[in-house]
């Protein structure tokens, strides 16, 4: 492992764009720890240690912001607003037909696209750290906990904090592009990596604090299942052999070639389960608004507490249905067999005993339909692992091996290694690992 790294370090464009990268990590997780102005940090920091955070949606948001949501720092909005840009606009590619004509343009196509979801990121981004600044003014975001989070709540103070989270977002982006143009992987998901990993040490070492060593122990041996299961299933999949039949070009016979679509097993990755997450997060951030002067709660609050939080038997249920029909929805819009089977019959290609046309559409489609099946399933089951975590060991917020945190970290991880072995491979015709 070692010769491979020093291999990598040896190659100096490579080891270039490493170190840009490198450097890029240290200046986001440096901006995560700046507060916002306006805001009380010594305040901050005894609410944490109070542990008065409020669950819920804040918890999955500042999973993605490497703990900023909750120190209220300048990068407190994360890589969220982005993400959440990205998938609406590639939604909308199913409703506006301009966005699907720009989608098939190329590269002046998804430049268009791109810079909407910029425009789109910022909107979001400011929109987010309006409610943020309203929930850390009201109290709201540190559930019990009386200390002032921002003491000046004037108007000047209000909107210099908005701004300034805005701001953090747009610089976090921009640092996003930069790795993916000039360093190593893609740089918006080696920020959500970096982001998830920052919090596994905290999150190991309060389970040995709190639950002792057998439990941290046997929270290894199902994190190393875990991420040996979703290493087996991220890199499965169904290949549909295709021939090319031959055709004259001038003088030359061109075609002829076999290959194959890839159709991954798991082709939604971590998109339904944060679908899911973010639906269900939301009946528990409305009764976060609904607490009664003297600390009541309405009925139908209660009902939301008891029967729709992390550890309730429907609670799991639901987000597992959910989980099940957002990785069909997802992959329904994201994967057109038609489309697909157009593109293979002008190239004149054809699946082997399969006759081109609608029928190769109807063959992909059922093919499609079956494989999604196991890996809507697998989603689910690594998903509910943290909850149920939780009933049988009381790991709760900190079992770390499980749910997005884990698919995101091992996706980004397979994904980065075999960009940079491919990089290796194109200068030394040998890989990363031999």
């Amino acid at each position: 492992m070692f010769s491979a790294i020093a291999r990598v370090f040896r190659t100096p464009d490579l080891r270039r764009k490493l170190l840009f990268t490198l450097a890029i990590i240290a200046i986001y997780r440096v901006g995560v720890f700046i507060p916002a102005p306006g805001v009380d940090y010594s305040n901050v920091q005894q609410c944490l240690a109070a542990g008065t955070t409020s669950g819920g949606l804040y918890q999955f948001v500042n999973l993605f912001s490497g703990g900023a949501l909750l120190q209220v720092s300048i990068f407190a909005m994360g890589i969220m607003p982005y993400i959440t840009a990205s998938i609406i606009v590639q939604l909308l590619r199913v409703v506006i037909p301009r966005f699907e004509e720009l989608h098939k343009e190329g590269q002046a196509g998804q430049a268009t696209l791109t810079q909407y979801t910029r425009y789109l990121t910022i909107a979001l981004g400011l929109l987010q750290a309006t409610t943020l600044v309203s929930l850390a003014r009201s109290g709201a975001l540190f559930a019990g906990c009386t200390l002032p989070v921002v003491p000046d709540d004037s108007l000047l103070v209000v909107l210099l904090m908005v701004i300034t989270l805005t701001a953090g977002t747009g610089l976090i982006m921009w640092m996003g592009e930069l790795v993916t143009e000039k360093g190593v992987g893609n740089g918006m998901s080696l920020l959500i990596f970096v982001s998830i990993a920052s919090g596994f040490p905290a999150s190991m070492g309060q389970i040995i604090s709190t639950q002792g060593w057998w439990v941290f122990a046997g929270v290894m041996l199902i994190g190393i299942v875990v991420v040996a299961l979703v290493v087996f299933v991220e890199q499965s999949q169904r290949r549909i052999p295709v021939q090319y039949a031959k055709r004259m070009v001038g003088r030359r016979t061109v075609g002829g070639t076999s290959t194959y679509i890839p159709l991954k097993v798991n082709m939604a990755g971590v998109i339904p389960v944060i679908f899911a997450s973010s639906m269900l997060a939301l009946p528990a951030m409305l009764v976060q608004f609904n607490i009664r002067p003297d600390g009541t709660l309405p009925d139908w609050a209660l009902w939301v507490q008891t029967h729709l939080s992390g550890t309730s038997p429907l609670y799991m249920a639901i987000y597992a249905l959910m989980i099940l029909f957002f990785t069909y929805f997802y992959v329904a819009i994201t994967f057109n067999p038609t489309e697909v089977a157009d593109n293979m019959k002008n190239y004149g290609g054809f699946i082997p005993g399969i006759r081109a046309g609608r029928p190769t559409a109807e063959y992909l489609q059922y093919v499609l339909a079956r494989i999604t099946l196991p890996g809507a399933i697998y989603l689910a089951f690594v998903a509910l692992i943290p909850l149920i975590a939780f009933v049988q060991i009381g790991a709760d917020q900190n079992f770390p091996f499980g749910g997005t945190s884990i698919l995101i970290m091992v996706g980004v991880g397979l994904e980065t290694v075999k960009q940079i072995n491919a990089q290796m491979q194109q200068r030394h015709y040998e890989g990363l690992l031999r």
